[in-house]
């Protein structure tokens, strides 16, 4: 039978190890495996052969596609998308002989909301995704990424900027930028290292969730 209740559903197949927090809504498919320490979210989507392991914490919406393995100390807030096949890592200078495991020895990788991974990219760990980054299939991401940018190559470098609607946004003279699809109109820094909405500009991006 199905790992059922009336908040998630689970497929047969998955193993969820006791003490793993699942919230309402959230669906994990095939071959999955949730172990004991991982939270996940409300409304969450896990596909086939996906590895939750402890200390992994999703927030609201998260998407996550085929084959990927979250290792502990990874973040995703809500409404982030992973492609099928994303790798991520939690140790620098790993060695078979040498223990690195547990507490002090993972470092961190925080995913802020509305982020984009495509498919077969590399995030090394220790970084940090801005809001709505966008990063692109098979790229590895050695650095943090701002708020809103377009990253791909290897080692992924900027390559623009996305809008949270994932369009890419074209400046004018005047710095500023629209959303094709939700008006939202966007602004670029002067020395353009940094873009951020307009507040009450046509301000339709997508509502943050609780």
């Amino acid at each position: 039978m199905p790992h059922s209740t009336a908040d998630y559903y689970a497929h047969p197949t998955a193993i969820l190890d006791e003490g793993c927090q699942i919230g309402s809504g959230s669906r994990i498919w095939h071959f999955c495996h949730i172990c004991a320490g991982a939270d996940i979210g409300e409304q969450c989507n896990l596909g086939q052969n996906v590895f939750v392991a402890d200390g992994v914490t999703l927030g609201r919406n998260v998407k996550v596609q085929n084959n990927v393995s979250l290792y502990g100390g990874v973040v995703c807030e809500d409404d982030v998308f992973l492609g099928p096949s994303v790798v991520f890592t939690n140790v620098k200078n790993p060695r078979s002989a040498v223990p690195r495991k547990g507490a002090g020895q993972y470092q961190p990788t925080y995913l802020e909301q509305g982020v984009t991974v495509g498919a077969n990219a590399t995030i090394v760990c220790g970084v940090r995704l801005g809001r709505y980054a966008f990063v692109g299939a098979g790229s590895v991401v050695t650095h943090d990424v701002p708020a809103y940018a377009l990253v791909y190559g290897t080692p992924a470098r900027p390559q623009g900027w996305m809008s949270a609607y994932g369009h890419r946004l074209a400046f004018d003279a005047t710095g500023r930028a629209t959303c094709p699809e939700s008006g939202e109109t966007y602004e670029i820094s002067p020395d353009g290292n940094s873009v951020r909405p307009i507040a009450g500009v046509n301000n339709k991006l997508p509502k943050i969730s609780n």
